[in-house]
């Protein structure tokens, strides 16, 4: 009988998953962590791994290019991915018609000048409309009136996960409060970066119950370009 691996690679991964000879074949149907329900995605065709993905590293199985993909595109996405991202995608065609930042930058005070300044750039530099809070919160003005009006005024959220997050998180600090706006709405993408879902799920198995992104499979430059991609209109 096949052996699991979940208990020493765990299954938020997309390619551990896929490479558990116990597992793969009911992954996606019954992963115990999906807050989406009986939720069924769109429909989308598979197309072979682009060269992004291999240069990541990652191991999947299959690739699927989702609705939002623009023609010529060379991102790939997992199955599990695009699960976790159609919900987002929806939100953000929703709000279209509104003046609205692409993207609200959710982070630890102790990344700013680090992952999430660099996040931030790589977003930038695909013309992605981000609030951040090292340019956008003024000098003498209420950081947590910043947060609301931020908040407020951008499609979507993307939380950096880091240790230094898991490390904030218990303290029911700023960044707690961002996430339980994001948390009320399908408006949340984790960025798992430099740690993992399991770690995650010690300090907040809410928010470890968003898939999302994680640089374990692919870059964090890659990362930013399948979000740009994401919220593109």
């Amino acid at each position: 009988m096949a052996r699991c691996t979940a208990p020493v690679e765990g299954h938020r991964s997309a390619s551990a998953a896929a490479n558990c000879p116990a597992c793969r074949g009911r992954y996606g149907r019954s992963s115990g962590y999906s807050s989406y329900g009986s939720y069924s995605p769109p429909s989308y065709s598979s197309s072979p791994s682009s060269g992004a993905s291999r240069s990541s590293g990652a191991k999947t199985s299959s690739s699927v290019r989702p609705s939002w993909s623009r023609p010529g595109s060379t991102l790939t996405y997992t199955p599990v991915q695009v699960r976790a991202l159609t919900p987002v995608r929806e939100n953000i065609e929703k709000r279209v018609s509104l003046d609205l930042r692409d993207v609200f930058l959710c982070h630890a005070w102790d990344d700013r000048q680090g992952a999430a300044k660099e996040l931030h750039d790589f977003l930038e530099a695909r013309s992605v409309k981000v609030w951040f809070s090292e340019k956008d919160a003024g000098l003498g003005v209420s950081l947590l009136r910043a947060i609301d009006k931020g908040l407020a005024n951008s499609r979507i959220g993307i939380v950096l996960v880091t240790p230094a997050l898991l490390r904030r998180l218990p303290t029911e600090s700023i960044a707690d409060k961002e996430l339980s706006a994001l948390l009320a709405g399908e408006r949340l993408v984790p960025i798992v970066h430099n740690t993992t879902y399991e770690a995650l799920r010690d300090v907040s198995p809410l928010l470890a119950s968003r898939s999302g992104l994680s640089t374990a499979e692919e870059s964090l430059e890659n990362v930013a370009a399948k979000l740009a991609e994401l919220v593109a209109i």
